[in-house]
């Protein structure tokens, strides 16, 4: 038995509902011309265009969305980078620095954010320099949000949904062996 990633598009509509507009079994490939397939797939199924893209750090997804849909923002899942830093800190750390991290992610807008990351290194820094390294290398794609109001933000924050549902098909798929 062969143990192969299935890759989840959940859209969420104008309206707020969310739908699932596709899966696909993929090979381990994550590279840029797959995820140009799977896109193109999804024009050629009639969506036409996306207006933010969320994703969890894939290098090769904003590549293929700006190829398929070139007015797409890209969105960094929020809650990878926070995930992603915490495996620079200590365990014992970690409610301290998601914490402090907070500000970060809730500014009010990009200048903000930036302010308060600076206060983030201030802070921890000297212990854990490549947490706001983490932040720094993502900050084009993790700013987009800050320009939508909360109630967006809610939304587009995080993959969270998808990994929900991959939770729930491991959950099915484990019943069955």
């Amino acid at each position: 038995m062969a143990n192969r990633p299935i890759y989840v598009a959940i859209a969420v509509t104008a309206d707020g509902y969310r739908e699932i507009l596709g899966l696909w079994a993929g090979d381990g490939g994550e590279g840029a011309k797959y995820w140009q397939q799977v896109l193109t797939d999804l024009r050629n199924r009639g969506v036409k265009g996306v207006l933010m893209l969320v994703c969890d750090g894939l290098s090769a997804l904003p590549d293929a969305v700006g190829n398929v849909w070139p007015q797409t923002v890209v969105q960094r899942c929020v809650v990878h980078l926070i995930r992603q830093s915490l495996r620079y800190c200590s365990r014992r750390d970690w409610p301290e620095v998601a914490a402090d991290l907070k500000p970060v992610y809730t500014a009010v807008n990009e200048a903000q954010a930036k302010e308060r990351l600076a206060e983030f290194d201030a802070k921890w820094g000297h212990k854990y320099g490549s947490v706001a390294a983490v932040w720094e290398r993502a900050w084009s794609e993790f700013v987009p949000f800050l320009a939508f109001p909360d109630v967006i933000r809610e939304v587009v924050y995080t993959t969270n949904s998808i990994e929900s549902l991959n939770a729930r098909y491991r959950r099915a798929a484990l019943e069955f062996q």
